[in-house]
């Protein structure tokens, strides 16, 4: 196979978030696979909240990334992962036009389950420019099955890929876990739709119950939802925010902790890659039915279900778990195994590659 060249556009670190690790992570792939890869990163320098919302900020940060399309014409493979609003992708629109206008080949990637109802909300020019922009593709990709319909108003199934996510390798490596009591851990960046007021309400109703356990917390939080999170974090004895985490850091709190929790229910969810971590590190997790997650998680199986939005449904489930520290061990060492089997990175590696030289 000839060395490619590909255009690599969409969020990349810093900020941490699924998408802009799963850009670095694919960037890395391909560089590793042959490809030469010229990035144009298009991250915020600040965790925004406000996903799909016009702001002039916004819009100036847009123009600046945009003064790169030029990128497009020496390159073969122009790859972009899109937003899931109408202004989600019409900020790639100078992009997508140049790629179609010079005939290269265009791989379009979903990281959630939120574009289809968008399109299907959105009328007049809106409707007509997403569809056009978004037809221009050649091929697609989503995180799993059923997040398949984001993609089918632009392009035939055949050229629509399934791509799961993944988590880093170095996080199932010399992993010891202690299953003796409950540690429950959250590891998202402190979003109210990803579930932390949710999480730290219930956390907190425990306490009141003298349920024995431990929590502690990872993410990124915005001043204003700090605002939020900090009153219920001083009413808690045994939860520790530990801000932040990467590499090493990452791994210390994933095999301290036993029970994942994300009770999200964020609108642009798709396939939490924190998931997968916990999944690789033994957890059992406790999450909501929001996005692609009922593709990598089944009830009873790889840990519970919970009803989105409600604090206790939430603490039932908790409680149980608490009171059967053996659950949590046995499904922990079972989702090792079923990691192991689906969501590695050579996994990954062997279904991008499949897909970019399709």
């Amino acid at each position: 196979m000839p060395h490619k060249k590909v255009l690599l556009i969409g969020p990349l670190p810093e900020p941490t978030t699924g998408v802009s690790l799963a850009n670095q992570v694919v960037s890395s792939v391909l560089k590793n696979e042959g490809y030469n890869v010229t990035e144009v990163n298009t991250s915020f320098s600040y965790l925004d909240e406000d996903l799909g919302v016009f702001s002039f900020k916004k819009l100036w940060h847009n123009l600046k990334y945009n003064t790169q399309a030029f990128k497009v014409f020496s390159n073969h493979i122009i790859y972009f992962t899109p937003g899931q609003t109408f202004f989600g992708v019409l900020k790639y629109a100078v992009f997508i036009v140049f790629a179609a206008l010079s005939r290269k080949r265009i791989i379009t990637h979903i990281h959630g389950n939120h574009l289809g109802t968008a399109y299907h909300q959105m009328t007049g020019v809106k409707r007509w420019a997403t569809k056009k922009l978004m037809s221009l593709s050649s091929d697609g990709i989503v995180l799993s099955e059923s997040l398949k319909p984001n993609l089918i108003p632009f392009l035939d199934e055949k050229n629509i890929h399934i791509l799961p996510n993944f988590a880093q390798e170095y996080l199932n490596t010399d992993i010891t876990k202690d299953y003796a009591s409950p540690r429950f851990i959250y590891l998202s960046n402190l979003m109210q739709e990803k579930g932390i007021i949710i999480f730290l309400k219930a956390l907190l109703e425990l306490q009141n119950q003298n349920i024995s356990y431990q929590a502690q917390i990872g993410g990124a939080v915005t001043k204003e939802m700090w605002m939020q999170v900090k009153p219920l974090l001083l009413q808690l004895k045994n939860v520790d925010y530990k801000g932040v985490v990467m590499g090493e850091e990452k791994k210390a709190l994933f095999e301290w902790g036993n029970v994942f929790v994300l009770p999200t229910y964020y609108k642009m969810e798709g396939q939490p890659i924190s998931i997968l971590e916990a999944m690789a590190t033994g957890s059992l997790i406790i999450t909501t039915t929001q996005g692609g997650i009922p593709d990598i998680i089944k009830n009873g199986e790889q840990g519970l279900f919970v009803e989105k939005q409600n604090v206790e449904d939430l603490v039932l489930k908790m409680k149980s778990i608490a009171s059967n520290p053996k659950i949590i061990s046995d499904i922990g060492v079972k989702n090792q195994a079923h990691f192991s089997k689906n969501f590695t990175m050579k996994a990954f590696t062997s279904r991008l590659i499949t897909i970019f030289r399709k």
